[in-house]
């Protein structure tokens, strides 16, 4: 890039609304989204009024009812592949811990507080901002050939309602790339691990405990059903991929039994396993079954139920993907792999799209948890960071 390019590249980036993203950030946190409970309207509502002032083509299309996905296009080049920026309206329940109301955004310094901040409300205004400066590239002197959209997507806590909404409709045009703007402190994210929930039902029989030998324990049987499946946490540790780890196995909830003084007669099992990068939930699901079974579990009345209720896909982009290189020198940041799960997953393997996770806040420290919060200087520099990619993978060569 010649040195008057950088410097209408540079003149491009300080083009950044920083109030915008102030604004718009405090302005989504304070519309409740909580998932579970379907909340995501009006937060929604906000965010595409934002992006219509913002000049964007908007779409909102209901993936169930009254939980709308949007969809905003900013046209600032020509016809050629785009950018796609993805985020979520969906927020966790704001739970207990807070020192003041979760849904009314407030400051500390350079801090915004409030739900959602980091997860991911701030890093949807980033990419609003970001894609108002882009925008104006002409005016600087900068030449994209294809557009920037932002696509928001709802359920994306919970069971994807959303994302797999995006992936039956299809989307309407070609992307070089998306960057998904879940918070990585600014990190390139190039691969996630994904998730799948599995409901397991255990039947017994009942009997009074004073004779338990009359009937047979769903309960004990259940215990054996998780030793099957700590053994097969076992075998995934022994074989770990260099950049995304090994899947894992989490029994999350159980629940059983009629009472203290008769033989559980049945006991379910919520279960979690993180998905590597192409592994089929429904097979997964099948050789669990297939363990058990041979296990010898399944007898003298007991039956086992295997069945899988959620999944998102893993993903991995190739480290020397343009994508990749374009996000890592926007954002300086380290190129590495997430165990966490995202919508991301079926953007890279239902629509094909190269994807990578690239955004504000921190996943671990500020996320999920009571006073959550972001830096706007954070927000600030994702936005500037958003821009740079964008003309990376997008702008035309001299």
């Amino acid at each position: 890039m010649t040195e008057r390019r950088d410097d209408a590249l540079q003149r491009l980036v300080d083009s950044v609304d920083v109030s915008a993203i102030d604004a718009l950030t405090c302005a989504l946190i304070a519309e409740p989204s909580v998932n579970p409970g379907g909340t995501e309207e009006s937060t929604v509502t906000v965010l595409a009024d934002a992006c219509r002032a913002a000049g964007f083509a908007v779409a909102v299309v209901d993936a169930a009812p009254g939980r709308p996905n949007l969809v905003a296009t900013a046209q600032v080049g020509g016809d050629g592949p785009g950018l796609m920026l993805l985020g979520h309206s969906d927020v966790v329940p704001a739970g207990p811990g807070w020192t003041a109301d979760p849904f009314v955004p407030r400051r500390d310094g350079d801090l915004i507080i409030g739900r959602g901040a980091s997860d991911m409300k701030g890093g949807i205004a980033s990419a609003v901002a970001a894609m108002s400066a882009l925008q104006r590239a002409a005016e600087f002197g900068v030449t994209l050939t294809g557009p920037v959209q932002l696509v928001v997507t709802v359920d994306e806590e919970e069971h994807g309602t959303g994302v797999r909404q995006l992936v039956a409709r299809g989307v309407d045009r070609e992307f070089a790339g998306c960057i998904v703007a879940e918070p990585t402190r600014m990190e390139v994210v190039r691969g996630c691990r994904g998730a799948s929930y599995f409901d397991i039902e255990v039947t017994g029989r009942a009997a009074h405990s004073g004779r338990p030998s009359d009937g047979v324990s769903a309960i004990d049987a259940a215990a054996r059903v998780i030793e099957v499946i700590r053994a097969d946490q076992e075998r995934l540790a022994a074989d770990p991929d260099p950049l995304l780890g090994f899947g894992t196995w989490n029994v999350g909830t159980i629940e059983g039994g009629q009472g203290i003084s008769v033989v559980a007669p049945s006991c379910s099992l919520g279960v979690d396993r993180r998905l590597m990068p192409g592994e089929d939930v429904e097979q997964i699901g099948r050789d669990l079954q297939a363990a058990i079974h041979a296990a010898g579990i399944e007898s003298d009345g007991v039956t086992v139920t295997v069945a899988p209720t959620m999944f998102l896909p893993g993903f991995a982009t190739d480290g020397d993907h343009p994508l990749v290189t374009a996000a890592a020198d926007a954002s300086g940041g380290a190129v590495g792999g997430w165990t966490a799960a995202c919508d991301g997953g079926f953007i890279s393997t239902a629509l094909g799209i190269p994807t990578v996770v690239m955004g504000p806040g921190d996943i671990n420290g500020q996320a999920h948890q009571p006073d959550e919060s972001v830096r706007l200087s954070e927000l600030a520099d994702a936005a500037r960071a958003y821009v740079r990619a964008a003309v990376a993978l997008l702008g035309e060569a001299e």
